[in-house]
């Protein structure tokens, strides 16, 4: 099988819906067992539902990622569940629109706990089981970390600090045989990005939009996205740490 991750143990955070579920799901059928992290219990278990469905095997975790017990917790059913753990992907992520004028302190306060502290507070939490199993850590940021975007700003700022942590820490734990990397998506067609469109004055000059961004012409899907993920947490990129991969529909050419 490509990318056979059979007898490994991932953990996903955000992987409620989206991107998340895609890559939880794709993980499992590859032979993962998965900790399916989700701030809202309903949508990681819809999750859980999909892995175990499909003859895979899964866990919940829920809880917010800007809370530091929640990812203690995390880790510790990956270990209690599965003794072990081999894959980190922190997806979990927020984006509240707006310039540095018009993003208000509680916004910024938000995208930073979940999109930055969020992802320390699970490397941290991780890496001791990690180094153990010489495991891989896989940071979602975003297309906007490399390219400007209109009124994105703060949240350009969370994921570029998520680029610049990804290659920080890939210093940090080479010896340790961890590698750290990044995927950057471009604009994806997922739950939170239709309710944007479908929330808009005029969602179909939305929609056209946001498609006019990738050259390409269209949106990235979700499964594509997690296809990168997979990719970069198996072995056949076992050269790769410190690497940003960006899958964005050539939006940053």
């Amino acid at each position: 099988m490509t990318g056979d991750l059979t007898g490994r143990t991932a953990l996903v955070t955000g992987a409620g819906a989206g991107i998340g579920r895609e890559t939880a799901v794709l993980l499992a059928r590859r032979g993962a067992d998965v900790v399916v992290n989700s701030r809202t219990a309903e949508g990681g278990l819809h999750t859980v539902s999909a892995i175990m469905a499909d003859g895979g095997r899964a866990v919940l975790a829920a809880g917010d990622v800007a809370d530091p017990a929640t990812a203690a917790a995390a880790v510790a059913v990956a270990l209690e569940r599965f003794g072990r753990l081999d894959i980190l992907v922190n997806n979990a992520g927020i984006a509240i629109p707006g310039t540095v004028e018009t993003t208000s302190d509680s916004e910024l306060e938000r995208m930073l706990a979940v999109n930055v502290k969020g992802m320390v507070h699970m490397c941290r939490a991780a890496l001791p089981a990690l180094r153990e199993t010489r495991g891989v850590i896989v940071n979602v940021a975003s297309a906007a970390a490399l390219k400007g975007h209109h009124e994105r700003a703060v949240y350009a700022a969370t994921k570029g600090a998520a680029v610049a942590l990804t290659r920080s820490m890939a210093v940090d734990h080479a010896t340790h045989g961890v590698r750290v990397n990044c995927v950057c998506p471009g604009t994806t067609l997922t739950p939170a990005l239709a309710d944007k469109i479908a929330a808009a004055p005029d969602p179909s000059a939305q929609e056209a939009a946001f498609v006019a961004r990738q050259p390409l012409g269209r949106l990235g899907r979700a499964d594509e996205i997690a296809a990168a993920i997979a990719f970069v947490a198996s072995d056949e990129a076992a050269f790769m740490t410190g690497s940003v991969l960006v899958v964005d529909g050539g939006m940053t050419m």
